[in-house]
C-alpha cells in the first residue's frame, strides 16, 4: 500500500515518545481496528446501468430526474452530470488527468481521487491517502444503489504488515538475548532477517530478505520473544536511530451521490469514516477537480472571500499561494494569532466555477462550521483551475512536557470527530443563470425556499435609506487617588447626550436612524458576561435607559442596545476556569488586546475570554429577561453572528457544528422575545434571525491570487436585511468620495461610531481604538454623504439587486429590482459609457421606475 510515512526526530524519539504500532509484537488496538474494517467491507456486486450516452463513454447512467442525469464509471468512481437543457456535462475528474504535463506523483493521483484524507500519526504529523491511489488501485470500491443517486463506499490500503514494521536496528546482545529465547526455526529467521553491520558493530534489517514467508517467520519470532514498545524505544536510545511509524493498514470512507431538481447532493456521512483507533482522521477534502477548468478554457473560480471575489483561469499568478479560507474564520478556542489579521471572513458557505458553457454553485449544507473553502489555477501543482472544500473532523493542538531538564511536544487530538455529516449541493446554472449574478440569484432563492433568510422587507413608509449610528456609553478607565491606580467607568456619551446628538442629526436632514447603543450595561462596552443585567449609573441608569427608550419612539428611531454574549472582556463576575472554552491544551482560552502600533497582540495587558457555548443559553435567557422591562424593541449583538468557537473541555467538547446549533437556538430565543435584532458580521446561519448587519463585508481580502472584488453577499441579502460596512470614521478610506460610491455600488446604509465627549476620554485606555470618535467632528459631513446616498438609494432602498457588472477598469454598473441603476467611477479620470460621461469619482443613475 503506497502511503506517506514520517521519519521521527531521534531526540524526540530518545525522550521516551511511543511509536504507534510498531515492533513484531504489534499493536492490540491497531490490529482490532484492521480486522474489524477488514469485515466491515464487502466488494458488492457490479452495477446495472439504465441508461448509456455517447457523449459519456465508459460511464453507467444509474439516476435521472426531469433536468440532469447521473453517470458512474464502477472502475475509478469517477462521475459525471449531464444538464439535459443545456448539453453541458460535469465532471468529477479531469478527462485527460493521467496525461497532465505538470502533476506528477500524488498529485496527478489527486486529479483522479474523488476524496483525500488526511490523518495524523501518533507524533501529530499528517500524512494523506486518496481514493485513486489507495482504494481504486486495489479494486477496494463498492458500488450501491441508492433513491435518486448511488453509494460508493471506499477501502483504503491492506491490512499487510510489511518490514517496515519490524526494529531497523538490533545490537548483538538484543539479537543474542531474543535468540536465547527461540526454537532454531526463529534463531534461523532472525539470522536471515538481520545483517551484521560490521562497521556500526550492530545488526541491520535486511529488508529484500523480508518478504513472503520469510517475512511471516520473522514476525513470529518477534512475537514469541516477547519484544516489546519498551524494547523497542531502548534500542532506538542506544543505538541512535530513527523508526518510521507503520503505515495503518486500512481506512474506510463513503460517498453519497443524489439528483434533486437541478442539482446533484452529494454527502460524506461522518459515521462511515473509519480509521485506527492510533490514526485520527484530521480532515476529509471532496470532489478536489469537480468541474475544473483546463489550460485551454476560459472562465473564473468564484470564492466567497468577504463580500465575493473572482479567480480568473489560467491567471498566471503561480508564484502565489493558493487560496484557502476556513467558513466563519478562526475558531478563538483552537487559534492563537499573535498578530493583527486583515482578512474579510467568509460568511457564506458556497463556491463555484463559472465557465463559457456553464457554471456551478457548490452549496455547503451539512458541515459548514466545520469547512474550509480551497481554490488555486493551473501552471502550479497541475493544469487545471479548481475549487473545492475540505471539512475537519479532528482537530490537533500540542501539549509540551518538561521533565529532567528536557522538553518534549506531544499532539493533543480532539476527543472525538466532528458531529456532523458533510453535505454539498452542487446547482447547476446556464445561459445568462450562468454568471456569479445568477449564482447569488439562486443562492437567496434557494435560502428563501429554506428558510434561510427572512421574509423580505415590506414597505414601511419610511420614504429614507437607514443611517446606522453607533454610540458608546461609557468605557473603563484606570485612574489614581493618592498615587493608588483604581478602575473606574468613564461616561462617553450618557442616555441624555444622545437624545441631544439625535436632534441635531435630525436638524441636519439625517433620518431613519438605527441607533446601536453599546456600553449601556456591566461596566460599559468591555461588559461582564450577561449573567445579570444591571444599567449602567453614570450614563443615566435604568431611568435615563427608560428616557431614551421614549425619546427613540417619539422620533421614530429604532434603538438596539449592544451585547457581547461569546466573550468575556472582564474577568469580573467570570470564572474562567468554570466558564470558558478550553482549548486542545486544556487550557482557557484566551486572547489579548491588540496593539494598534505593533499591530500584535499585547500580552502586558489583561486577556479576554472565550466563553463556552454551553452558556450562551443561560445568557440569552438573562439578557431577555432583564430588557424585558426597557421595551427596547431591538437588540444588537456584538458576536453572535460574527465568532464560532468551540469547548475542547475533556468529557464535554462542543465542536463548532454543536456549536452553531447552539447560537442559531439562542437567535432564534431573541426572535421570539419580540426583538429585532441587529448584529455585527452576518454569517449564514444567523441571516434569518437578523433585520440589519453591520460590518457587513463590503470588499474581499485582497489575496494575490484573486482578481476582481465583487457584492455577492449584498446580492444574496438585500431586500431582505439592511446592511452597511464598517464606521467611515473608523475606516482606511482616506478619500470620502471612495466611501460613497461604494455605498452606492453595493447599495449599504452609512455608518459612523460616536461618543458625545471629546477624542482625548480615551486616551490611555483599552478603547484607544476608538481615536476619531467625538461626533460633533463628523457631524456635517455625516450628514453630507447621508443626504447625497440616499438622494440615490432611497427609492430602491428595500429592492434587491437584479444585476452587477464590471463596465471597465474601476467602473461598475448596480441595477435594482425596479430598474434604477447605478453606475459608478472609482478613477481619477472621467469615463464614457454608452454615450454617458461620468466624471472622475463619480457616478450617474438611470432606469425606469416602477
Amino acid at each position: 500500500m503506497r502511503m506517506a510515512r514520517n521519519a521521527v526526530l531521534s531526540a524526540v524519539l530518545a525522550a521516551g515518545l511511543l511509536v504507534a504500532g510498531c515492533s513484531g509484537a504489534g499493536n492490540a488496538n491497531q490490529t482490532n481496528d484492521e480486522q474489524q474494517l477488514e469485515a466491515a467491507f464487502e466488494q458488492g456486486k457490479a452495477l446495472n446501468a439504465s441508461f448509456t450516452d455517447s457523449r459519456i463513454a465508459g460511464m453507467k447512467g444509474i439516476a435521472e430526474n426531469d433536468l440532469l442525469r447521473l453517470f458512474i464509471n464502477d472502475e475509478t468512481g469517477a462521475i459525471a452530470v449531464l444538464n439535459k437543457s443545456s448539453g453541458e456535462i460535469w465532471h468529477s475528474n479531469p478527462l485527460e488527468a493521467g496525461a497532465d504535463p505538470i502533476a506528477t506523483g500524488v498529485n496527478k493521483g489527486l486529479l483522479s481521487s474523488q476524496l483525500k484524507i488526511d490523518y495524523y500519526n501518533s507524533f501529530g504529523q499528517v500524512n494523506s491517502i486518496n481514493t485513486f491511489l489507495d482504494s481504486v488501485a486495489y479494486k477496494q470500491v463498492k458500488y450501491e444503489s441508492i433513491d435518486s443517486g448511488v453509494k460508493v463506499t471506499y477501502k483504503f490500503g491492506k491490512a499487510e504488515k510489511s518490514a517496515m514494521d519490524l526494529p531497523l536496528m538490533l545490537s548483538a546482545a538484543r539479537l543474542e538475548e531474543l535468540s536465547g529465547k527461540l526454537d532454531k526455526a526463529g534463531q534461523r529467521a532472525l539470522r536471515i532477517g538481520y545483517k551484521e553491520d560490521l562497521g556500526k558493530g550492530v545488526y541491520v534489517r535486511n529488508d529484500q530478505a523480508l518478504n513472503g514467508l520469510q517475512l511471516e517467520r520473522a514476525f513470529k519470532a518477534f512475537e514469541e520473544a516477547g519484544y516489546t514498545e519498551e524494547d523497542l524505544q531502548k534500542d532506538m536510545a542506544e543505538l541512535n536511530y530513527t523508526q518510521e511509524s507503520p503505515a495503518p493498514r486500512v481506512f474506510m470512507a463513503s460517498i453519497e451521490y443524489k439528483l434533486d431538481a437541478d442539482s446533484l447532493v452529494v454527502k460524506v456521512p461522518v459515521e462511515e469514516i473509519k480509521a485506527p483507533t492510533e490514526y485520527p482522521v484530521s480532515t476529509v477534502t471532496l470532489l478536489s477537480f469537480f468541474g475544473a477548468g483546463g489550460t485551454d478554457e476560459e472562465g473564473s473560480i468564484f470564492v466567497p472571500d468577504g463580500s465575493g471575489a473572482l479567480i480568473s483561469f489560467n491567471n498566471g499568478k503561480t508564484k502565489y499561494p493558493a487560496y484557502q479560507q476556513m467558513v466563519y474564520g478562526s475558531d478563538q478556542a483552537l487559534e492563537v494569532v499573535e498578530n493583527a489579521v486583515n482578512e474579510q471572513p467568509v460568511r457564506l458557505p458556497v463556491f463555484g466555477i463559472i465557465r463559457e458553457e456553464g457554471a456551478f454553485l457548490g452549496i455547503i449544507e451539512e458541515g459548514a462550521s466545520a469547512a474550509s473553502i480551497n481554490a488555486d489555477i493551473s501552471g502550479k501543482l497541475n493544469s487545471y483551475n479548481y475549487v473545492y472544500p475540505t471539512f475537519n473532523v479532528t482537530s490537533k493542538g500540542e501539549l509540551t512536557l518538561q521533565a529532567n531538564g528536557s522538553e518534549r511536544t506531544l499532539p493533543k487530538f480532539q476527543e472525538r470527530p466532528t458531529n456532523s455529516d458533510f453535505t454539498v449541493r452542487y446547482a447547476f446554472l446556464s445561459g445568462e443563470d450562468a454568471t456569479y449574478q445568477g449564482m447569488a440569484a439562486y443562492y437567496r432563492q434557494h435560502l428563501e425556499q429554506s428558510g434561510g433568510l427572512p421574509k423580505p422587507k415590506a414597505e414601511s413608509g419610511e420614504e429614507n435609506l437607514p443611517f446606522y449610528l453607533q454610540v458608546v456609553g461609557s468605557i473603563a478607565k484606570q485612574k489614581h487617588f493618592v498615587g493608588v491606580p483604581y478602575k473606574t467607568l468613564e461616561p462617553l456619551t450618557t442616555f441624555v447626550q444622545t437624545e441631544q446628538m439625535i436632534g441635531e442629526m435630525k436638524e441636519l436632514g439625517i433620518n431613519n436612524i438605527k441607533l446601536r447603543y453599546s456600553g449601556w450595561f456591566n461596566g460599559g462596552l468591555d461588559h461582564k458576561v450577561p449573567d445579570d443585567l444591571s444599567v449602567d449609573k453614570g450614563i443615566g441608569g435604568a431611568k435615563g435607559l427608560r428616557g431614551l427608550v421614549s425619546f427613540a419612539k417619539e422620533q421614530d428611531v429604532e434603538l438596539y442596545p449592544d451585547v457581547a454574549i461569546l466573550t468575556a472582556h472582564t474577568s469580573k463576575g467570570f470564572d474562567e476556569k468554570e466558564d470558558a472554552s478550553r482549548t486542545l491544551r486544556a487550557v482557557p482560552a484566551a486572547f489579548y488586546p491588540l496593539d494598534l502600533a505593533l499591530n500584535r497582540r499585547d500580552r502586558s495587558k489583561l486577556p479576554s475570554y472565550v466563553v463556552s457555548p454551553r452558556l450562551v443559553g443561560s445568557y440569552v435567557d438573562t439578557i431577555l429577561k432583564g430588557m424585558k422591562g426597557y421595551e427596547t424593541g431591538g437588540i444588537s449583538l456584538r458576536d453572535m453572528a460574527d465568532q464560532l468557537n468551540s469547548d475542547f473541555r475533556k468529557n464535554n467538547l462542543i465542536d463548532r457544528t454543536e456549536s452553531e446549533d447552539i447560537s442559531v437556538e439562542a437567535l432564534n430565543d431573541i426572535r421570539e422575545g419580540n426583538l429585532n435584532i441587529m448584529a455585527e458580521g452576518g454569517n449564514a446561519y444567523a441571516l434569518p434571525y437578523l433585520s440589519d448587519v453591520t460590518n457587513a463585508p463590503m470588499s474581499n481580502s485582497n489575496f494575490k491570487l484573486e482578481d476582481e472584488a465583487i457584492p455577492f453577499y449584498q446580492m444574496v441579502v438585500r431586500g431582505h436585511i439592511g446592511y452597511t460596512g464598517s464606521p467611515y470614521n473608523l475606516t482606511a478610506y482616506t478619500n470620502v468620495r471612495q466611501y460613497i460610491l461604494k455605498s452606492l455600488e453595493y447599495g449599504a446604509g452609512v455608518y459612523f461610531e460616536w461618543i458625545h465627549e471629546p477624542n482625548y476620554k480615551v486616551k490611555d485606555t483599552e478603547s484607544n481604538e476608538l481615536y476619531a470618535v467625538n461626533y460633533k467632528q463628523w457631524l456635517e459631513q455625516a450628514a453630507d454623504i447621508y443626504e447625497e446616498v440616499n438622494g440615490v438609494l432611497k427609492d430602491v432602498q428595500n429592492e434587491r439587486i437584479a444585476l452587477h457588472e464590471k463596465l471597465g477598469e474601476g467602473l461598475f454598473k448596480t441595477v435594482y429590482e425596479s430598474g434604477k441603476y447605478v453606475i459608478v467611477n472609482y478613477n481619477d479620470t472621467g469615463a464614457t459609457v454608452n454615450g454617458m460621461t461620468i466624471e472622475a469619482e463619480s457616478y450617474v443613475t438611470g432606469g425606469e421606475q416602477s
